[in-house]
């Protein structure tokens, strides 16, 4: 059962943003090449798997284009670029591991293929390598920026570990878990670049703002697809986050809006594990009834809203452009 969510006529892009950062994004994909390599063979094996695996590199294209934004000069936000794409790739390799996940990517995730130790492990080495390139810029203020926002991400991880399950979970509770998990990942991607051009305190919290924001975007309307999107544009299997009893916002929504029946078909499946695959139609069911899929991209929109805000303190421009349309292409993505 399928559920339509809300249509736009025009199909945003990241395309402005890709012409933008493509030499750049060439020189931090050979640099992604070259520091995944190890004489330890399963280590370029389980890191390249996730790493070709047609992700859009968009954190660290983020990291390209507001360094562009600023009018940065030199070589540093390339290593901060693939600095953010690994930690990026070490997290999707623990989350697999936490999540007992078998897709990843529209592939089979490399905890399935090489096991969970080694997925781990592998995520550990390119954390590694991440804090290396980081030192090597020599970028004090960026390297206090990425290394929270390490910790910040684990400390994300851990509260959505608390809240699974949990159907008490409030909406604010729940945005503090992807502020932390996803948003602040986009959050310091975008922060650096502008730390590295020297540039004032207002413009680079303007860019953290914009990245917070959008980080807030994308995983909203994640959320949306694991109901309403199909398993070619998830990379994973619909309905991942109810199997795994995952409680994201469009579940609080429909939790609240139902009535005590409702609730207790939520509660015995997700709080209680008791889910079948009818199960899952049920509760798409209800999250259409409550319009709980189209509220989660509304809310989507506002954050969109409040990113591209932050960039109001640039001039227009190709950068700028560019980066407006990131927040409009994260929302289509629910389409």
């Amino acid at each position: 059962m399928a559920v339509v969510l809300p249509f736009e006529q025009v199909e945003p892009s990241i395309e402005r943003l890709s012409a933008l950062v493509r030499a750049d994004l060439e020189r931090v994909n050979s640099l992604i090449i070259s520091r995944t390599g190890s004489e330890v063979t399963m280590i370029p094996e389980v890191a390249n798997h996730l790493i070709s695996s047609g992700g859009k590199r968009l954190r660290p294209m983020l990291t390209l284009a507001t360094s562009a934004l600023t009018g940065y000069r030199g070589d540093g936000h390339v290593k901060l670029a693939a600095s953010v794409e690994f930690m990026h790739t070490a997290t999707l390799l623990h989350d697999d591991v936490v999540d007992a996940s078998e897709m990843r990517r529209g592939k089979l995730a490399a905890r399935m293929l090489w096991g969970n130790e080694a997925s781990v492990l592998v995520g550990d080495f390119l954390l590694g390598q991440a804090f290396k390139m980081m030192v090597e810029v020599g970028s004090l203020r960026a390297l206090d920026i990425l290394s929270a926002a390490a910790a910040i991400i684990a400390e994300g991880e851990v509260m959505q570990l608390a809240a699974a399950k949990n159907l008490d979970t409030t909406e604010d509770a729940y945005l503090g878990v992807i502020r932390g998990k996803t948003a602040e990942l986009f959050a310091a991607a975008c922060e650096v670049g502008p730390v590295l051009a020297g540039r004032p305190k207002a413009e680079q919290a303007a860019c953290r703002s914009f990245g917070m924001n959008l980080g807030i975007v994308f995983q909203l309307v994640d959320d949306a697809l694991d109901y309403g999107g199909s398993r070619a544009r998830l990379g994973k299997n619909v309905g991942d986050d109810f199997r795994e009893g995952k409680i994201t916002l469009p579940v609080i929504l429909a939790f609240r809006r139902g009535n005590e029946e409702e609730r207790g078909f939520w509660r015995a499946a997700l709080e209680g594990g008791e889910s079948a695959e009818a199960d899952l139609e049920r509760a798409i069911a209800l999250l259409s009834r409550h319009r709980a899929l189209e509220d989660t991209v509304e809310r989507a929109r506002h954050y969109g809203a409040i990113a591209k805000d932050a960039l109001a303190l640039f001039p227009e421009g190709e950068s700028k452009g560019a980066l407006i349309d990131v927040v409009d292409f994260c929302v289509a993505r629910a389409h």
